[in-house]
């Protein structure tokens, strides 16, 4: 049965790993799996302990003890669960608990690339995308509409952070993900090593509309989407196989890269 502990002082330094510890911090505190994330709602935490995810500790209202947490805390009987008012947890965190709950788990061991694409059909590539909403978005799309996998760069915002992982209702962890160390020269090369074509999402005058048939066609094909601001780099774009474009109107002249990739997945990835 899990260990209750009421809390009465918000800076004991055992709740530091709700509240005191940057993301950065988080990532390297612990070995050999280099850190520990913050899984935020019921939903995300259920998900996560599917996928087989260790938890570190529990942190929730006195409220969802035997209310919304109380499978999870079933489901974890030798983590401890700190507790305590709204208020009191409030002034921990310095935010409301989406649904009362979080829990701190261990990050899992990464994936190389090559594991993932050895047996993919359909993958996302996200250049340079920092912002944890678009991230978590693009995550919960690339589950729902069918993609074997996702791949970053290296300066893309970290998937397992509160806010990605919440905003992808925990599909970051069903939908296997790495970073692409060398990008873009030795990733573009890593997927043609795996049979992979690349198409780049990006605005040239040379550019297939999204609903030409040849990339769908493709047996394996990489979706390649860059950063919020200035989109993919014209050296990712020169170095892909197509580049293609979501038609606009009314003026407009791109959509947020999360909404991209949203429309990009469902039209190039078979349904079958």
């Amino acid at each position: 049965m899990a260990e209750i502990i009421e809390v009465t002082d918000i800076n004991a330094p055992e709740l530091d790993i709700f509240a005191r510890l940057t993301e950065s911090q988080l990532r390297s505190r612990r070995e050999p799996e280099k850190g520990v994330f913050i899984a935020e709602s019921p939903k995300v935490i259920r998900t996560a302990l599917d996928a087989g995810l260790e938890p570190v500790a529990l942190l929730m209202e006195r409220r969802h003890i035997e209310g919304d947490g109380a499978e999870i805390v079933a489901r974890c009987p030798r983590t401890p669960v700190y507790t305590g008012s709204r208020e009191t947890l409030g002034g921990l965190t310095g935010y409301a608990l989406t649904r009362g709950v979080l829990c701190a788990m261990r990050r899992p061991a990464p994936r190389e690339a090559s594991a993932i694409l050895k047996n993919a059909r359909r993958t996302a590539v996200l250049e340079g995308v920092v912002d944890a909403t678009n991230i978590g978005a693009i995550f919960r799309s690339a589950a729902a509409l069918g993609l074997d996998g996702v791949l970053l760069s290296p300066t893309c915002c970290d998937p397992l952070i509160r806010r990605a992982a919440r905003v992808s209702m925990g599909t970051v962890f069903q939908i296997p993900w790495a970073y692409l160390e060398d990008w873009p020269v030795g990733g573009t090369a890593l997927l043609r090593e795996y049979g992979f074509k690349t198409a780049a999402m990006a605005l040239t005058e040379d550019s297939l509309p999204i609903d030409d048939p040849r990339p769908a066609a493709e047996p394996r094909l990489a979706i390649v989407l860059g950063t919020e601001g200035d989109g993919l780099a014209p050296s990712t774009v020169a170095a892909c196989d197509y580049t293609v474009r979501i038609p606009m109107f009314h003026g407009v002249d791109s959509l947020n890269v999360s909404a991209a990739a949203a429309v990009a997945f469902y039209a190039l990835t078979p349904r079958v």
